[in-house]
C-alpha cells in the first residue's frame, strides 16, 4: 500500500477499487459483495486508507498491495484456527494473502465475516452486562 497522502486516500471503496489495476478489481468486488452478502447490516467504510467493515465493532478488511491481496479478518486467532482451510495461502497472523489467479473460497471468506459477526456480538453483549453491573 502507498504512504498516504491527501492524494491518495480514499473517501469510498468504490474511489478505492477504481484505483486497483484492472485485473485485481474483480477478485475484491466479489470479496466486497461476499462480505455484504454474508453480514448485510455491516458499514463500509475507509479505515487505514483500506475497504473497512463494520458491524458492532470492527469486521474486515481488505487491501491491495504490489504483489498480493490480503483479506483481514481483524482476529489472529481466527485465521490460526482455520489453519488446515487455508493450507496453500500465505499470511499473516491476521490476514491471508490472495492473487487473482488464487482466490479465498468465498465459503471461507462468509465462515469467517459469520465467526467475527458472533465475535462482535459477545462482546457487545459483555459490555452491555458490565453497564448493567455498574448501575
Amino acid at each position: 500500500m502507498k504512504k498516504m497522502t491527501p492524494e491518495n486516500t480514499f473517501k469510498n471503496v468504490d474511489a478505492y477499487l477504481k484505483t486497483v489495476p484492472a485485473a485485481v478489481r474483480p477478485g475484491l468486488q466479489k470479496l466486497r459483495e461476499t462480505i455484504l452478502k454474508t453480514c448485510p447490516k455491516a458499514e463500509e467504510g475507509i479505515s487505514y486508507n483500506m475497504p473497512a467493515y463494520k458491524f458492532k465493532g470492527p469486521l474486515v478488511y481488505f487491501a491491495n498491495f504490489k504483489n498480493h491481496c490480503t483479506f483481514f479478518a481483524g482476529n489472529g486467532s481466527l485465521v490460526g484456527k482455520m489453519a488446515a482451510e487455508l493450507k496453500g495461502f500465505e499470511g499473516t497472523p491476521s490476514g491471508i494473502h490472495f492473487t487473482p489467479d488464487k482466490q479465498i473460497p468465498t465459503a471461507i471468506v462468509k465462515k469467517i465475516v459469520l465467526a467475527r459477526m458472533k465475535e462482535n456480538e459477545l462482546k457487545e453483549l459483555r459490555r452491555m452486562e458490565r453497564k448493567k453491573a455498574k448501575k
